[in-house]
């Protein structure tokens, strides 16, 4: 006859019943998340391949934040002496950005929104139809890169390089986080820095020394943090080094284009009406396109050049309703230039006061 199993001990036990008890808790988490994507609209919902891009991009750029303040952290405590601190330190990895995907941080809207217009216009990049006007004639950052003009020459190679090292970091599945603002890179320091003193307390307990070496590590990265060098910006001093005349903006939106350079065309675009490249790319990105329609003939684009811009588009985003497009062309190309101005007038606005604008349009709670 059999015995049975050995009862468990009382700790054993005790955790048991503590994961039969969250087990309602995390089954009631996940109905409400269910729910929720049940009802979501279809054009709010990510399509798989821009789900994981994302996912990718925010588990790196968290990574690279977070390896670079425990690494230098580990350092100091070296330095000073502490050898087994700093072991602890570089061993006791805890999973950043569950940590904070459960506190709830990683749903800042700022953050999300820059790693998402970040991907969507990587992913729309890639898929541009590629078009040469001629044959053999080199690619229009090479040629730029190349010309008379020694502003605009560097400029060009600068593009170059900093595009480069993004594609790099991204094939390596690396990619720095330099690649954020100034702001976001601040905010995931000092939330990447919580989250490793968290970590560290609960496996070694409150060391102050270990809390000053995670403090001078986050400053060292916040001090060494250039969003100069995006290509972002990069990208904007191009086309201000460019200064692009009336007649020769058409071509060279095109020419950005064809040659799947989608952020030098909105930096072009963005010098041309005067709007912020993050805010070009914002209406860039809309499938809808009425913003980007109004923008391409705020620049005085007539009605050919806006056409090719938006089958481009078209072509690389499924989103867009080309049909829908089509339809209302004649409409768009018939928009007066200074009608289109005016009406984004409001984007042009420095984008601290923008945000201010639109605090004081909230109603109050008081």
């Amino acid at each position: 006859m059999s015995a049975g199993p050995p009862p468990l001990d009382r700790a054993s036990l005790d955790a048991r019943l503590a994961a039969a008890r969250g087990a309602a808790g995390r089954a009631a988490a996940r109905l409400t998340g269910t729910i929720a994507d049940f009802f979501l609209a279809d054009d709010a919902r990510l399509d798989e391949r821009t789900r994981h891009a994302v996912a990718a991009v925010l588990a790196a750029t968290v990574g690279a934040v977070e390896t670079d303040i425990r690494r230098h952290a580990a350092r100091i405590l070296a330095g000073r002496g502490a050898d087994a601190r700093a072991e602890a330190l570089l061993q006791n990895h805890d999973e950043v950005v569950r940590r904070l995907a459960r506190a709830g941080l990683l749903r800042d809207r700022r953050l999300m929104d820059e790693l998402l217009a970040r991907v969507r216009a990587d992913l729309i990049a890639e898929a541009l139809p590629i078009h040469h006007a001629v044959a053999d004639r080199p690619s229009l950052l090479i040629r730029l890169a190349d010309v008379d003009d020694s502003i605009v020459a560097a400029a060009a190679r600068a593009l170059l390089a900093a595009e480069a090292r993004r594609r790099s970091a991204s094939d390596n599945g690396t990619p720095g986080a330099g690649d954020l603002t100034a702001e976001r890179h601040h905010q995931l320091v000092w939330w990447s820095a919580a989250c490793i003193r968290e970590a560290s307390a609960a496996a070694i307990g409150e060391d102050a020394a270990v809390d000053r070496a995670i403090v001078e590590a986050a400053h060292r990265s916040l001090g060494a943090h250039d969003e100069g060098g995006r290509v972002e910006a990069v990208a904007m001093r191009l086309a201000g080094a460019i200064d692009a005349r009336a007649d020769e903006l058409g071509p060279l939106l095109l020419e950005a284009l064809a040659d799947r350079r989608l952020l030098l065309f909105i930096a072009v675009l963005g010098r041309a009406v005067d709007l912020d490249f993050d805010v070009a790319r914002e209406i860039l990105l809309e499938p809808e396109g009425d913003r980007l329609w109004l923008a391409l003939r705020a620049a005085a684009l007539d009605r050919a050049t806006i056409a090719q811009i938006a089958l481009a588009l078209a072509d690389a985003d499924p989103r867009r309703n080309i049909e829908q497009f089509a339809d209302e062309l004649d409409a768009i190309a018939a928009v007066p230039v200074e009608a289109a101005r005016s009406s984004l007038a409001p984007l042009t606005l420095h984008h601290d006061l923008r945000a201010a604008i639109d605090a004081l349009t909230r109603e109050s709670n008081w």
